[in-house]
């Protein structure tokens, strides 16, 4: 797997960081999430993930994607209560999946706005 090094270490005013790959991760603000919702694409939520040193599993990707078909659909995040219900899972599944509250890095590299609430 490739490891992803940012050019420009802690600096959030630049408006990409190049990784070795010649990938390029647009802004993300403190938090890791894209400053600019329309900039994700499935390439750069990778990337993104790589760089924060976690490799995605397909079950884990299957929730992102997910996420952003809710999201597509009702046009706000879930709460993790409401997302497992979406999904048909058991939330104390996802939090196993995830070993954190699941929302914030669903979406995270999904894009999304940062979630509120339950997470």
């Amino acid at each position: 797997m490739q490891r992803l090094v940012s050019l420009w270490p802690g600096c959030t005013a630049d408006k990409f960081i190049r990784s070795e790959g010649n990938m390029e991760i647009p802004e993300r603000d403190g938090d890791g999430y894209l400053t600019d919702m329309s900039e994700w694409t499935p390439e750069i939520a990778r990337a993104m993930a790589e760089a924060d040193g976690v490799e995605l599993s397909d079950d884990q990707w299957d929730q992102i994607l997910k996420a952003r078909q809710y999201y597509e659909e009702c046009n706000t995040v879930p709460p993790i209560r409401k997302f497992a219900q979406y999904l048909e899972r058991d939330q104390k599944e996802l939090f196993k999946i995830w070993m954190t509250g699941p929302m914030k890095p669903i979406t995270k590299y999904g894009g999304l706005p940062k979630p509120t609430g339950c997470v």
